[in-house]
C-alpha cells in the first residue's frame, strides 16, 4: 500500500525537501505545510522549497515563513529525499526538481487522476478529494497528532479543492475529516474571508473588464473567455481571477465546458488554458491531448502558440467530447 510506503519513508529518512507546483493554492500550500509541521514533531529536518511565492490570499497560514523561494535561496540545503506535494508531473515544480542533481529518492503524493507516476514511491489518490485529505491520513496513520496549526492548514486544502465542500470529489470521509479539524477551534468566517473576499477593489474592477470578453458557442454548451495581454500589462494584479473568471462561466444556464486562455506575460506565444466541466465532460482528456492534465472537472494546460488558434483547437476538442 502506497500509504504506508510513504509512512515508510518518513521514518527511514532524516533530511526532507518539500515542493509543490507552480502557483500553488490551498490545496498545493496547505498539504506541503502540514507535512513540515509532521516531519518536525518526528524531530527531522525539512526544508519547503517553491518556484513561485505565496499568492497573498493566504498570507494568513501557520508555517508560511518556512517556505523559501528557489530563485532566491537554495544555498545549504541537504536532503536524504524528496517529497513532491499535489503536483501531476515533476515539471510543474517549475525549475525545483533541478536541485536533485544526485537523483534522490522522490515520494509523490497526488490526488489528480493525470498524475505521471514519477516518484520512486507513487502515493496516487484520484478519487480523494484533495492532497490534504491524503496528509491528514498519513498523520493518522502514522499516529501523529494534530493540532490547531496543521488542522487549519488541513482544512485550507479541504475547503479549497471541493469548491466549498460543493465538488463532486466531496465524500461522506471528507466531511468525517473536516468535522475533526473543525475541533480544535480555527475561524471558519475568517478563513473563508481571507481567501475569498479579500479582492483588492481595483483588481475587481478588472474582473469586470475581463468578463465583457465572456462568450458562448451558439449552441450555449460552451462558454470560453480570452484575456486580452493589454489587461495583463496594465493591470499589475496581486490576485488570481482565474477560479473568479471561471466561476461566473460555470453559472450559465445550459453551459456544460468553461474554458479560460490567457496569454503568459514575459514568455513568447505561451498560452495558459484551464478548464471546467459540470460533470458530463472529461475535461482532464481533453487537456491531456494538449499535454496538460488535472481532474474529471477540472483541468488546464501551458501550450505553445497563438492565443486564438489555441483557442479554436481546444473548443474543437471540447465539441466531439460533448
Amino acid at each position: 500500500m502506497s500509504l504506508k510506503n510513504v509512512a515508510s519513508a518518513v521514518r527511514r529518512n532524516r533530511r526532507f525537501l518539500l515542493t509543490t507546483h507552480t502557483n500553488p493554492e490551498g490545496d498545493a500550500l496547505g498539504s506541503e505545510l502540514a507535512l513540515f509541521l509532521l516531519l518536525k514533531k518526528l524531530g527531522k529536518d525539512a526544508v519547503i522549497l517553491n518556484e513561485d511565492a505565496l499568492p497573498p490570499e493566504y498570507g494568513f497560514l501557520p508555517a508560511k515563513e518556512n517556505i523559501r523561494l528557489y530563485r532566491k535561496n537554495i544555498k545549504g540545503i541537504d536532503f536524504d529525499c524528496i517529497f513532491v506535494l499535489d503536483c501531476s508531473d515533476l515539471n510543474r515544480t517549475g525549475e525545483v526538481y533541478r536541485i536533485n542533481r544526485d537523483a534522490k529518492p522522490v515520494v509523490n503524493i497526488d490526488h489528480h487522476i493525470s498524475n505521471a507516476m514519477f516518484g520512486e514511491v507513487n502515493w496516487v489518490e484520484p478519487y480523494a478529494a484533495c492532497t490534504c485529505e491524503m496528509i491528514y491520513r498519513l498523520y493518522k496513520n502514522m499516529r501523529i497528532g494534530l493540532d490547531k496549526k496543521s488542522a487549519l492548514l488541513l482544512y485550507v486544502g479541504i475547503l479549497t479543492d471541493t469548491g466549498s465542500f460543493r465538488y463532486s470529489n466531496t465524500s461522506a470521509f471528507t466531511h468525517r475529516a473536516a468535522a475533526e479539524l473543525l475541533k480544535f477551534g480555527f475561524n471558519v468566517k475568517e478563513i473563508y474571508r481571507q481567501i475569498y473576499e479579500t479582492i483588492p477593489f481595483a483588481e475587481l474592477k478588472v474582473l469586470t473588464r475581463v468578463l465583457n470578453y465572456l462568450r458562448l458557442t451558439p449552441d450555449g454548451k460552451i462558454a470560453w473567455i480570452e484575456i486580452p495581454r493589454h489587461i495583463l500589462k496594465t493591470d499589475r494584479l496581486s490576485f488570481d481571477l482565474t477560479e473568479q473568471v471561471l466561476a461566473y462561466g460555470r453559472m450559465i444556464r445550459g453551459a456544460e465546458v468553461v474554458a479560460l486562455f490567457k496569454e503568459n506575460l514575459g514568455k513568447k506565444d505561451e498560452i495558459r488554458f484551464n478548464l471546467r466541466s459540470n460533470g458530463s465532460t472529461d475535461v482532464n482528456k481533453i487537456a491531456r491531448y494538449f499535454g496538460g492534465g488535472g481532474h474529471k472537472t477540472a483541468a488546464g494546460c501551458t501550450t505553445i502558440g497563438k492565443i486564438t488558434q489555441v483557442r479554436k483547437k481546444v473548443i474543437a476538442r471540447i465539441k466531439e467530447s460533448l
